[in-house]
């Protein structure tokens, strides 16, 4: 009979506020958000002159905002190339983390834009490159008399266009649809205290038609381990264990619930019911409970077939909106509370789904769609150069997202590339075809649950969902290309689009994948006085004349789709361009602030097409 502690006993799925990394959490966590010392480094004299060493630095930040951004209280927009960070940590810092002697002390950074490097105590500790993934370091070994001190030295080389950067301009100011830069750490930083062996990474996959679910577990080190794993279904209570033979081992456990044609439905995840079931994670070694740790999951498929997407094996017709996830004060990074109301915004708008757009969102906000039903396509930031550099970088970086985020059920559609950024020769160069092609089967072999999108937007080569980008402006001329017989619609994606590009690459065959128009609208519209650069596809001249554009536009796409008025084929979704005016971008169904430009119950019916 085993002598096993109690496992760690919190309810990952109900978490009233999300934690940063929220499908792996324990007992006791350290944020390190708030004041930390600061300074530019433009001359890049830090490393020579040992800045590493603990020294003050001359100037004070609010850690995780940008120093572009007001709320880091730096607000510098220019050529910052160069970042360095202090922070001290006292005794009773590692106290609150959990920390005691024989454990180990980990640093973990949500991410750093763009490469990073970090001391303790003036010792090296470790570097990452890539500027929208986490990384984990052990601070242990180099660990000094206290108080200690975590330096952190960040580059972003702003004229660096190998560089995944996404809508980060490399202009010194922002122009067209491109925005102020992100530097240095920008995502939440944490301290964690660990035993020798924990666990390092945790996802989690399921089949529904065999009934279970499975943990996928990276364990810090190769161990004689027995890795359990609890799952809550309600009623019931499901168990697995297996030992380690590696430092990476799956755990399956069977669901009895899904077995019962009744239960398996309340069991599942997805719109309008998001069920979130909670699980434990322990490691055993000796009979005895060593690190343990909370996490949740979602039960639910997602597959394409008959042109449809298929959600649970019935089809569901997206309502999208593209979400650039910017804000006035914070930039690409933001508090818990606003990435929380973020996605209740989607939601209240009546959407169903979300397009994050160029970049790779914090986790707290995967968390929200995760318990809100809220339905995710994630993207990678692109670079704007084509060279090896910037493919390595592309590929490694998005091995690291989609890894990150592969647990969670609310994602359901993984996008490499955007309208070729950083490929824009695709068409009729071989080499860039072949990166796209083999971004694409990197992402199949990392990830074969989730449909994948080749290019979003044009010159598609394989792809799981043919996706189009039209800012029509005119609802009649929309309904002409796309309210049409699907052998019309199929006939359209094999010539030119309405960008001037080829919709499919030569070559490739059409094997009635669903069709989706993933951006359009784009009406401009400002609720006060517009800024000389204000930028849309189209623009209105008033309340009213906002809701009569961005209406004409939203029935013409919505009579299009899949099951409209009984219609068997059509669009199988659609993404409204966007959710929130951005800077100069003031196409947004809210303004930068959040707020909306007409009725919110307006907004919704529009949405809902309740008036087509």
């Amino acid at each position: 009979m085993s002598d096993r502690s109690p496992v760690f006993e919190v309810r990952a799925g109900r978490q009233r506020v999300a934690r940063p990394r929220p499908q792996l959490l324990r007992e006791s966590f350290l944020d390190l958000g708030g004041t930390w010392g600061f300074a530019h480094d433009d001359e890049d004299r830090g490393l020579t002159e040992h800045w590493f060493d603990g020294r003050a630095l001359p100037r004070t930040i609010t850690v995780p905002y940008p120093p572009e951004s007001p709320a880091s209280g730096i607000g510098a927009t220019g050529f910052h190339p160069v970042v360095w960070y202090r922070r001290e940590l006292t005794a009773a810092d590692l106290a609150a983390a959990g920390h005691a002697p024989g454990r180990r002390l980990l640093v973990h950074f949500g991410a750093v834009d763009y490469r990073a490097r970090v001391w303790i105590d003036g010792r090296d500790v470790g570097a990452h490159e890539g500027g929208h993934t986490p990384f984990t370091l052990d601070l242990t070994d180099a660990l000094g008399e206290g108080p200690h001190v975590l330096v952190v030295r960040a580059e972003d080389d702003p004229h660096d266009a190998a560089q995944p950067r996404g809508k980060q301009d490399w202009r010194e100011s922002p122009h067209a649809i491109w925005y102020h830069r992100t530097t240095g750490i920008w995502q939440p930083v944490w301290l964690e205290s660990v035993p020798p062996l924990h666990l390092a990474h945790l996802t989690w996959t399921s089949d529904l038609a065999r009934g279970t679910a499975t943990a996928h577990v990276e364990l810090s080190r190769r161990a004689d381990a027995l890795v359990r794993v609890r799952i809550d279904c309600g009623d019931t209570t499901a168990e697995a264990a297996v030992h380690a033979a590696d430092t990476e081992v799956s755990v399956t456990v069977p669901l009895p619930g899904l077995a019962n044609g009744q239960d398996h439905e309340e069991l599942l995840w997805r719109p309008g019911q998001p069920t979130l079931l909670d699980a434990w994670v322990s490691l055993e070694t000796d009979g005895r409970t060593g690190d343990a740790a909370a996490s949740y999951l979602g039960l639910r498929s997602v597959r394409t077939e008959g042109g449809a997407f298929l959600l649970n094996d019935r089809p569901v017709v997206l309502r999208s909106v593209l979400s650039q996830g910017y804000w006035p004060r914070t930039h690409l990074a933001a508090s818990e509370a606003d990435l929380r109301r973020e996605a209740e915004l989607i939601a209240e708008l009546g959407f169903n789904a979300v397009r994050v757009h160029q970049k790779i969102e914090d986790p707290r906000f995967l968390y929200h769609a995760d318990r809100l039903g809220l339905l995710v396509w994630g993207e990678m930031p692109a670079a704007y150069r084509f060279s090896p550099t910037a493919m390595r970088r592309t590929a490694a970086e998005w091995t690291e997202a989609v890894r990150r985020d592969a647990g969670h059920p609310s994602i359901v559609t993984w996008v490499p590339l955007n309208e070729s950024w950083g490929v824009q020769h695709l068409a009729t160069r071989p080499d860039q075809r072949a990166f796209a092609e083999a971004l694409y089967r990197l992402t199949k072999a990392l990830d074969p649950t989730r449909p994948v999108v080749a290019n979003d937007g044009w010159e598609l080569g394989d792809s799981d969902l043919w996706t189009v980008h039209d800012y029509e402006a005119d609802g009649a001329v929309l309904a002409a290309r796309y309210d049409v017989p699907d052998a019309d619609l199929r006939a359209y994606l094999a010539g030119t689009g309405p960008a001037g590009r080829r919709l499919r690459l030569d070559g490739t065959a059409d094997r009635g994948e669903p069709v989706l128009l993933t951006e359009f609208g784009g009406v401009k519209w400002t609720t006060g006085p517009a800024a000389a650069d204000a930028w849309g596809y189209s623009e209105a001249g008033s309340a009213e004349d906002f809701e009569r554009r961005a209406g004409d536009i939203l029935r013409a796409v919505q009579r299009a789709c899949l099951g409209h008025r009984g219609r068997p084929d059509g669009l199988a979704g659609w993404c409204w361009t966007q959710l929130t005016d951005t800077l100069q971008e003031t196409n947004g169904l809210l303004t930068e602030d959040r707020e909306p430009k007409l009725p919110i119950e307006r907004l919704r019916a529009l949405v809902l097409g309740e008036d087509s």
